[in-house]
């Protein structure tokens, strides 16, 4: 499972280095890598064995959106090798949806990590600062005895 975070530098050619606590995770995979898509304005990145999880999921639904997100999410993904540095090489197409341009954040999502602008992540985190603090929230969030 994926967890916590990491600040990082994205170089020219797009490569991202994947921390050493996540390389861990991938390794255990069968293959040492990840398939990366994009949603919520960052990029999703799975091991292989969770990616076959989230199509078989995205091929279940039905509906005209469903098959709309199905396009959209499925359309941009790509497999991502990790290479000798253990770095993956993002797509331009990706890295530009995210606007992946220097500083980055890399966030562990449990079954995932996500791929942030770090001004993007920025805002995204403030935000989230003070959705945390709404009654209805803290009461969700105790609910599961956190």
């Amino acid at each position: 499972m994926f967890r916590s975070s990491s600040f990082h530098t994205i170089d020219a050619k797009g490569r991202v280095i994947i921390p050493s606590r996540f390389r861990n995770i991938l390794k255990a995979d069968k293959i040492y890598g990840v398939m990366v898509s994009n949603k919520d304005d960052c990029l999703y990145a799975y091991t292989f064995n969770e990616w076959a999880k989230v199509e078989t999921m995205i091929l279940s639904a039905k509906s005209r959106a469903m098959g709309d997100f199905r396009r959209f999410f499925l359309g941009n993904s790509c497999d991502c090798m990790c290479d000798k540095q253990d770095r993956i090489l993002l797509p331009k197409s990706l890295r530009e949806y995210a606007n992946l341009k220097k500083e980055i954040v890399l966030v562990g999502n449990l079954d995932r990590f996500e791929i942030w602008a770090r001004d993007r992540w920025d805002k995204v985190n403030k935000r989230m600062e003070q959705e945390l603090k709404k009654e209805e929230v803290r009461e969700e969030i105790a609910s599961l005895w956190l």
